[in-house]
């Protein structure tokens, strides 16, 4: 716990400038607004496409089981963080490092979690684009497209700026307006669909064209399904802002947030997913948003409050990436900390992740390979690994059937989501020019 400090003033020194360990001052209800921040994103807007590909029974199926499954998952990891008396693991390769040893551990979760960080603001660049882009068309239906790699240029110069803030509680106002954004735009998208109401001839067939194309594409939604649920890779980092101590353990407050951030998912997911599935079938677009086109303002206005999240949702994601990079350079290659090292080190990786989303902007595709690679694991199952092995439930007990079942499930899923989104890359490839 907080109050047993065995760490040197050298030590300390350096937490207290990294971006995670920093700041524990903060509340619960900031566990509540970042978690909404870091899962209802890019995700959300793509579940009626992702219905689409599974149909209604697999898909309500699938995307109910995965609310109650990652809820699951999450309280494992928030329950683990003190797990060890006297230390607190702040990140999720400390919580992998506790489990599997300090090497196998790093080995394990560290490569897992860079790739749904840096896959994560690459999908966000796209999302908060393409949403920039689709405001433009909106609110000035008269004046020149400024087109995709322009509008992912000019959203992602924002990050520019704000990445420089130095960790979560110096965002908190950022992420705050990104939660209630979500919200708001994630209302409009199911609410103006619902007013629309079914298109004529509404098809609910899977919009696959052989059965080939249904089954990859049902591979590939499982995939956007499981990135829509992608918190589980930042909770411990939002844990690690909140104190402390033996009476009142870190987990509570937490959790209490958790709780919010899930009911306030349920009410964002749900509706969109099924009511954009229901106006629409199969003819919906990989962004719902993109599908619906009246009333102009209306959308204009969700588009807007899309790319307002996204904001706050890249520097969810990024603020990890950079403690690990900047813990790196300082504790492993002894570079001094200073404002000028993390400057260079936040400036780099905006600038890639720029670069790439302009281009691969392939959005629906990226959440099926992204999601079924990376995020399946450490949403999914990695968690219930690290509680099996730190907790040890007993053996044939309903929490060890409970975890080695979602194992295996989710083993699976992981290996058919990428092969899905894999397809989904390749063929929205051919018809996209490079860098348009």
């Amino acid at each position: 716990m907080e109050n047993t400090d065995m760490r040197t003033a050298e030590e300390k020194a350096i937490d207290d400038w990294l971006p995670i360990t920093s700041v524990r001052n903060a509340k619960w209800y900031y566990s509540a607004f970042h978690n909404v921040t870091a899962m209802v994103g890019a995700g959300v807007l793509s579940l009626p496409y992702a219905m689409s590909q599974l149909g209604w029974g697999p898909g309500v199926a699938i995307l109910v089981l995965s609310w109650i499954i990652t809820l699951y998952t999450l309280w494992q990891m928030v329950e683990m963080n003190e797990i060890i008396p006297g230390k607190r693991l702040d990140r999720y390769h400390e919580l992998g490092q506790a489990a599997f040893g300090e090497k196998l551990g790093l080995r394990i979760v560290v490569p897992l979690q860079v790739v749904v960080e840096v896959s994560t603001c690459i999908v966000y660049m796209v999302t908060g684009g393409k949403s920039l882009m689709k405001f433009q068309e909106l609110a000035f239906p008269n004046s020149h497209p400024i087109g995709t790699t322009w509008s992912i240029l000019i959203f992602g110069s924002s990050h520019f700026c704000l990445s420089f803030l130095p960790n979560f509680n110096s965002i908190s106002g950022v992420s705050l307006a990104a939660a209630i954004m979500s919200f708001c735009y994630s209302f409009i998208a199911w609410t103006a669909s619902a007013h629309k109401g079914p298109i004529h001839l509404v098809d609910y067939a899977l919009r696959g064209k052989t059965t080939s194309d249904n089954v990859l594409n049902f591979f590939s939604a499982m995939g956007n399904v499981a990135f829509a649920f992608a918190g589980h890779n930042v909770v411990l980092e939002i844990q690690a802002t909140i104190p402390s101590t033996p009476e009142s353990p870190s987990k509570k407050p937490m959790w209490r947030g958790v709780v919010v951030a899930y009911v306030i998912v349920a009410l964002c997911y749900f509706p969109v997913a099924f009511v954009g599935y229901y106006v629409f079938g199969n003819t919906v677009d990989d962004n719902i948003l993109i599908t619906l086109q009246k009333p102009n303002w209306l959308i204009a206005m969700a588009n807007l409050f899309v790319v307002i999240h996204v904001i706050g949702g890249y520097q969810i994601y990024a603020i990890p990436l950079f403690d690990m990079t900047e813990t790196y350079l300082v504790k492993e290659k002894k570079f001094k900390p200073s404002k000028g090292l993390r400057l260079l080190v936040r400036f780099i990786f905006v600038a890639l992740t720029i670069v790439i989303a302009m281009a691969i902007p392939f959005f629906g595709a990226l959440l099926g390979f992204f999601g079924g690679l990376v995020l399946a694991p450490t949403t999914y199952f990695l968690p219930c690994f690290i509680w099996l092995w730190l907790v040890k439930p007993q053996k044939f007990g309903l929490s060890w059937w409970i975890n080695w079942t979602l194992i295996v499930l989710r083993v699976l899923l992981m290996t058919l989501a990428t092969i899905g989104g894999g397809y989904s890359i390749v063929t929205s490839y051919k018809t996209y020019r490079f860098f348009s």
